[in-house]
């Protein structure tokens, strides 16, 4: 029968896909960058994720503040975006996460130097080669995992989200990590705990600020190949008794996790907040892992 909701004589629901598919060809068009006319701040920005992540929001149109607290590693990121995209605009902060002043200068800077905040990456973090279970792991090695981890990440929402108000909105992209949902008999215990932590605050700060237009997820990779992990897993044996764990087999790259985090920053993420958004390879999905030898990473464009 003849539908009943009809507009100039037609059904609704043409008029409707017409309409969605023109909204998805705005939202998802390829003749802007995907965070094009954005302001980004990336923190652990001097090398691994975080320097992955510059050149991609670099690539896909955003402006930068590219920091860390190791100024020639900041320095090295910004000549290497610079050199792969030439027209983009960024700029070094060093910042000790740690430190209220620093992190409050930060996104004062991004707004001193771009006007405004779009997007905040609490990146930074760190994962010491002491860190055991409860008996053996000191309490200094507690203490500076969660001051970097867990306060650098609260330090940055606390300037981030006034920043990102008075813009109108904006997306916080939390850098946590699968141990944080699972348990492992391969103990770290400060990081893991530091990084649960991080997934309740994502989840809080994402419900609080939901209705500002303020999106805020947590990035969990999985085990990637950057020189932090690989310092911890120092021998073949402890990188192998990793994973054994993965069904694909391998370490992720620095630059898959970016492209998660790309994806979460940009508008296509719209609807997407509170979330704890895996990049694990099925880690955490896995029971029984795949036999054989893992596939070989694709050619990255």
């Amino acid at each position: 029968g003849r539908s009943c909701t009809t507009l100039l004589g037609h059904p609704l629901w043409i008029y409707l896909t017409a309409a969605m598919m023109g909204i998805g060809r705005r939202l998802f068009s390829s003749s802007a960058g995907r965070v094009s006319g954005k302001v980004a701040i990336v923190t652990g920005a001097g090398g691994g994720i975080g320097r992955q992540t510059c050149l991609l929001f670099a690539r896909e149109g955003a402006s930068l503040i590219i920091a860390d607290f190791d100024e020639k590693a900041a320095e090295e990121t910004k000549r290497v975006v610079s050199e792969a995209y030439p027209k983009s605009a960024c700029v070094t902060f060093v910042a000790d996460v740690s430190k209220q002043e620093d992190c409050k200068k930060m996104v004062e800077s991004a707004e001193i130097e771009f006007g405004k905040l779009d997007i905040l990456f609490n990146n930074a973090g760190v994962m010491l080669n002491d860190d055991d279970n409860a008996e053996t792991t000191s309490e200094e090695t507690w203490d500076k995992t969660f001051a970097i981890n867990v306060k650098g990440v609260f330090y940055g929402c606390k300037y981030g989200i006034p920043s990102m108000r008075r813009a109108g909105g904006g997306s916080i992209i939390n850098t946590a990590s699968f141990v944080g949902l699972v348990g492992a008999a391969t103990p770290q215990l400060a990081y893991t705990s530091s990084k649960g932590a991080v997934l309740a605050m994502t989840r809080e700060l994402a419900v609080l600020h939901a209705r500002e237009g303020i999106r805020v997820n947590a990035l969990c990779p999985g085990p990637v190949r950057t020189d932090l992990l690989m310092k911890f897993l120092d021998t073949e044996q402890k990188k192998q008794r990793r994973l054994v764990h993965v069904p694909m087999g391998r370490f992720g790259e620095s630059y898959e996790m970016a492209a998660g985090a790309l994806f979460l920053a940009s508008d296509e993420a719209s609807f997407v907040t509170g979330t704890e958004f895996l990049v694990d390879g099925g880690l955490t999905a896995a029971y029984v892992t795949p036999e054989g030898p893992p596939r070989p990473l694709a050619p990255v464009s």
